[in-house]
């Protein structure tokens, strides 16, 4: 079962982990997870490198370990191709013997106004393929590039983080199954903008997605209006809440959304 967590370094990454990796913005990638890269030759991993998705990539071609592939991005691309030659180089570690891949990439914020949730929609996918796979994803960041909004909903959507930050994310959403979501944390006035966002971009996914809400603290007006404006966004969609606790319940019956025609079901 993945469970949300802050690590200390890299060394603590495990198989199936989406790591947001808040990076010294002076230093090289590579240099920086020189550790990351030696233990994926120590367990077996192979080392896979999304370069041309930021504005920078500052790994050297010949610096880059042989059992490695590099997937130069130089041109911006589509969610779908970018994942599909992920999970194809995923296919081709394992055919050729190795545990599991180990993926890198540094992010950098694009120009184009539809940029957040393209990134959300990019991040949210490789979530899942980290969980449905086993393999490894660490994102890095450089806070120096982003605006704090954006990049807290960035943090939102992956379920591990390393690095600089005065505080987690007030909530993590993350992948537990095919179009299945666990929600952790708090969802308040602060994080219903992220949430939103996130939701947005999972709920394009699939006729019908669940929410987790297992590990969920609390969830304010702000948050289940956040949900609500989702779900009629896509109208035709449906979101499933589970595990919520009865305070919750109480509370969306009380907010009159039980009774509204929505395509959300808050169950229990």
């Amino acid at each position: 079962m993945r469970t949300a967590r802050a690590l200390a370094t890299l060394d603590e990454v495990e198989l199936g982990d989406h790591v947001c990796w808040r990076r010294d913005p002076a230093a090289a990638l590579l240099a920086d997870a020189r550790a990351f890269v030696a233990d994926g030759a120590l367990y077996g991993d192979k080392i896979v490198v999304i370069g041309g998705m930021g504005e920078t990539f500052d790994i050297p071609r010949d610096a880059v370990p042989s059992a490695s592939v590099v997937l130069d991005f130089s041109e911006v691309s589509d969610t779908a191709s970018v994942l599909a030659a992920v999970r194809r180089e995923a296919r081709t570690a394992l055919r050729e013997g190795f545990r599991s891949v180990r993926v890198l990439t540094e992010r950098g914020p694009k120009a184009a106004p539809d940029g957040v949730e393209e990134l959300l929609d990019q991040e949210l996918k490789l979530d899942q393929f980290a969980s449905e796979s086993g393999a490894i994803v660490v994102c890095a960041f450089r806070p120096s590039q982003w605006n704090e909004p954006t990049l807290e909903h960035v943090a939102c959507v992956h379920p591990h983080e390393v690095g600089t930050r005065a505080e987690r994310p007030a909530f993590r959403m993350f992948s537990t199954g095919a179009d299945s979501w666990s929600v952790d944390g708090v969802i308040d006035s602060e994080g219903a903008s992220a949430f939103n966002a996130a939701l947005r971009a999972a709920i394009a996914q699939a006729p019908t997605m669940t929410l987790r809400f297992d590990t969920l603290e609390m969830i304010d007006a702000a948050g289940m209006r956040a949900l609500v404006d989702a779900a009629r966004r896509l109208p035709s969609r449906r979101i499933v809440v589970e595990g919520a606790n009865e305070t919750v319940r109480l509370c969306w019956e009380l907010a009159g959304y039980e009774a509204a025609d929505l395509s959300v079901v808050m169950g229990a």
